[in-house]
């Protein structure tokens, strides 16, 4: 089942993604992205020549992240149409890392594309990693897929970004 438009108000705050991350998750997100810089998984490289304290999570890494906890609250229907986010500080293996989402808007465009705009942030305990925001389509009924939406009726940015 999928989140419907009608479900979602300005405010609401989206169930929170815990996740433990192990050097395991920092190696395999990196090479699942193709991303072989060492400072992803040579920690002597990492902490030697980059002086970080560890190896630390990749950009796509990061990214998919966000995308799993925006499909999770939204079901298989949901269509992340703009994902924009700045990295503060990095992600390591044993860090906890929180990513939590709060709607700014809901919205439905001229072709009847449902809309849902939310700020997101991903902590490690009180540190903000990163922040963004994402704009995702969701269903307006329960016949509406933003997947089967082509060309002229897909427009996942707003009037205002074009």
């Amino acid at each position: 089942m999928s989140l419907l438009l009608s479900d979602v108000s300005v405010g609401d705050e989206l169930p929170e993604l815990a996740y433990d991350v192990t050097a395991s998750t920092v190696v395999l997100g990196a090479l699942a992205t193709r991303d072989w810089r060492p400072m992803h998984h040579d920690y002597k490289f990492a902490t030697e020549r980059n002086g970080t304290q560890d190896i630390f999570l990749n950009t796509p890494n990061q990214a998919a992240w966000f995308e799993r906890f925006l499909t999770d609250w939204t079901g298989p229907k949901g269509r992340l149409g703009q994902l924009r986010f700045r990295m503060l500080s990095s992600v390591f293996p044993e860090d906890r890392m929180v990513i939590t989402g709060t709607v700014t808007a809901v919205t439905t465009d001229d072709d009847g594309n449902g809309w849902v705009d939310i700020d997101l942030a991903l902590k490690v305990g009180e540190r903000t990693c990163t922040t963004g925001h994402a704009r995702i389509a969701v269903p307006t009924t329960e016949d509406d897929n933003p997947w089967a939406r082509r060309g002229d009726t897909w427009r996942p940015f707003p009037p205002e970004d074009n």
